[in-house]
Parts: structure tokens; sequence; C-alpha cells
């Protein structure tokens, strides 16, 4: 059974609707997906009624924005499962709110030295819950002032080594407030592809903070780094997930949906989770009460 735990639609930075994406998982062989936006739990519910029309299970997730200050680094965290994802809902929207600023800032910049009008950039984020980097490159590339997304006009405008970039801050969540979060929500947080913010370092420190598992298997990591992120995993218990972090059109390279699945072995482990930590925890409380007992 393939399952891929990390795809993107038109709610946030994916370039096809819930349906779609639906469709394509089913035409593909996948069984399982989660959608998992950024900052954005519109499609949980939606994605699960329309999954079962097509035979797909769709596990309710979202990849939530966080910045380790210590590090000085972004840190991605995908949540899966939440009980209560409603207690989820202003830490996406304080992030939503900060992306919203940002990208404006960034669309009248644009605004201002191409000839185009923020009404018609606006257009190319319909559907969207907030305004992306690609909805502003697909915008200029309607224009006709480049044939690519990601490419020499990107780095440009977005690269912070750029001198003509136009780049406005976003403040992000700290990593440690995340991950409580999701805890507090009766989530499971899992470590979105490390290899892209190079967060091996900090791995011991998350799961301190609780981390409950990392992303293993994701296009971005190389065979090297897979069996690295593996024994990571197996020295602190942590589970395995693996997704292709499918965006469509909007990917910052061709990928496939399910080119990145999760085993079966290990998304059995996922489902399973939370069941086995409170049998465990009940387990501790009685043998903590029968040693109160005993003393």
């Amino acid at each position: 059974m393939a399952a891929d735990l990390h795809c993107h639609t038109k709610l946030s930075d994916g370039s096809v609707g819930i349906e779609d994406l639906i469709v394509i998982a089913q035409k593909s062989g996948i069984d399982t997906i989660a959608i998992t936006d950024h900052d954005c739990l519109a499609g949980t519910v939606r994605g699960q009624v329309i999954g079962k029309r097509y035979g797909v299970t769709v596990i309710p997730g979202v990849e939530l924005s966080a910045f380790d200050n210590e590090a000085g680094k972004k840190v991605h965290v995908l949540c899966y499962l939440a009980d209560t994802p409603d207690r989820l809902e202003g830490l996406c929207k304080r992030t939503s709110v900060s992306r919203k600023r940002a990208g404006q800032i960034m669309m009248l910049k644009v605004a201002s030295r191409f000839p185009v009008s923020t009404e018609f950039i606006i257009n190319h984020a319909s559907g969207s819950t907030n305004l992306f980097k690609q909805h502003i490159m697909h915008a200029l590339m309607d224009a006709g002032y480049t044939s690519e997304i990601f490419g020499e006009l990107y780095n440009a405008l977005f690269s912070r080594e750029s001198e003509t970039n136009i780049l406005a801050p976003t403040k992000y969540p700290d990593i440690k407030e995340v991950i409580d979060e999701i805890h507090g929500a009766g989530g499971i947080a899992i470590l979105a592809h490390p290899t892209v913010f190079d967060n091996f370092d900090e791995i011991d420190k998350y799961v301190e903070y609780g981390l409950d598992g990392i992303e293993v298997w994701h296009p971005s990591a190389s065979e090297e780094e897979i069996e690295r992120l593996g024994k990571i995993c197996k020295a602190h218990k942590l589970l395995l997930t693996g997704g292709s972090d499918f965006h469509g059109f909007y990917g910052t390279s061709t990928v496939t949906l399910g080119s990145c699945t999760t085993p079966d072995e290990h998304l059995d482990k996922l489902l399973g989770y939370k069941a086995k930590k409170k049998r465990a925890q009940r387990k501790a409380e009685r043998l903590a009460a029968q040693a109160q007992e005993q003393n």
C-alpha cells in the first residue's frame, strides 16, 4: 500500500486542487495520502470526504512553519492526526497574517518594477489562503518575463544573496512552541525534510522538546542521508515517515506524487502511535501507583 504523507494543494503553494490531487493519487495507485498545506487546515475535512469517494485514504495533516532562534534556521514540522485540530488555528493564523504582510510588500515591489498590477498578481493566488512566491512568479511568467517558476529571475528576486531581492521578513513561531502546540492538539509532530534546512545538528534538541518522528524519505534526501536519518530514528525510537512534498507545477523540481512514500510498516506505526503511547502511559501510572502503595 503506497502512502505519500506530504502533499500540497492550491490552498497553500500547490498548483492543483484537492480533488485533482486525490484523482492523481487514485490513478497512480496510491492508497493513502496526507494533505499537508502550509499553516492551513482548511482542506482536511473536504479531503477526507472526497478521498472516500475515490477510495483514497486521506490522513489529516498540516505543515507548520517554525524557526529555531538558537540555531538561526527555519524548521518545518508536519502534524498528523490531531484530535482537536482547531487548537492549531491560532498558530496558523499568526503565521498567515505575517506571511500576508510580507507577500503584500513583495507584491508591491514587483508591481513597481514590472508593468503588472497587484490585481493581476493576486489573481494567480486565487483559491490559496495566502500569497506565496510561486504565485508572484506565475504572474511574471504569464506577463512574459520568465518561462519558469524557479530560475534566474526567481533567484534575482528571492535569493538573500541577490542585491536585487525583494524579500520581506516573515515571523515564524519558535520550534518548541510549535511542537508543544501540536501535542496540545493531540497530534503527532514529525520533523519535515531536515535535509532542506540542514536541521541535522538540532535533532537531539527537538527530541528533548518531544519530537515524535522524522520525515526520512523525501526528494531532497540522498541515500546516505536517508540511512543517517534512519539510524537517528532508531537511536531515539522515533517514527519514520516519507512523502514527495508534491506541489505540482509549483515545485522546485519535477516531482511526481508518490515518488517518495512511507513503507507499510512505518505507516502502521504512525497510525497506531497514539494508542501505543496511551497504553504506555497507563502502564506507567499503574506501576507508579503500585510503588506508592508499597511505600
